[in-house]
């Protein structure tokens, strides 16, 4: 894992990003299993970046999707601070926001949102905001489907899920007060863990209400709201 941080610079290219993310699964003894289609951009004849957005079970989602396709992430500042995880999400571009912030930061943060899309840099974000043991837990803050709204870009939802052995696992959720360290060793003493990425159909909208709850329909398996898929 320790190649990632070597790099310095380089690692923004996608094609080595992506081969980082895999060797940290590898390293991990984690498996990858894709659906299709296996990417998560949506092509967009306007040149718009695309939000992807996933639920959020560890600290490992992040790496299963670069891992997937490199796009730029947008994650909680104590990301940054974490070994391993923490160089490799500087140099792959990552933006920092405090999680508790003041709420008269989240206009600029949603606003630099849509300026990235707009400019053709697909951005992953975890809007559950915070960890959960399975897919289905917390709800989609709508901030960041407001910016998808106003690009005029496409959403792209997507599921992680864990297993072991074929059956669901929660070995590798991060939850709490639980030290990344602890966490980490946990996962890597895991025997036969794959995580799985599955990207749904790419939605468009201009309610940010309607954006967030299809989507997180789509990530949990369920039908919702009045949104239509994209082109």
């Amino acid at each position: 894992m320790t190649r990632a941080t070597a790099r310095g610079g380089r690692i923004a290219d996608p094609d080595t990003l992506r081969g980082e993310a895999r060797a940290v699964l590898a390293a991990l003894g984690t498996g990858l299993e894709t659906g299709l289609p296996a990417r998560l951009g949506a092509p967009d004849g306007a040149g718009l970046g695309t939000l992807v957005v996933a639920n959020h079970v560890s600290w490992l989602d992040a790496v299963a999707l670069l891992a997937v396709e490199p796009v730029a992430v947008l994650a909680k500042r104590e990301v940054g601070r974490w070994p391993v995880i923490g160089p490799l999400a500087r140099r792959a571009g990552t933006r920092f926001i405090d999680r508790d912030g003041s709420p008269r930061q989240l206009p600029h943060t949603v606003a630099g949102l849509a300026d990235a899309l707009r400019g053709g840099t697909s951005v992953l974000v975890f809007p559950q905001a915070t960890t959960w043991c399975s897919e289905a837990g917390g709800r989609f803050r709508r901030a960041p489907f407001q910016a998808a709204a106003d690009a005029g870009a496409p959403v792209r939802p997507v599921t992680v899920a864990y297993r072991q052995g074929g059956a669901p696992s929660k070995v590798a959720a991060f939850l709490g007060e639980e030290e990344f360290t602890v966490s980490l060793r946990r996962v890597a003493a895991a025997k036969d863990l794959t995580v799985r990425v599955t990207a749904h159909t790419p939605l468009r909208g201009t309610d940010r209400r309607a954006l967030a709850a299809a989507a997180r329909g789509a990530v949990t398996r369920r039908v919702a709201g009045s949104v239509t898929a994209a082109a």
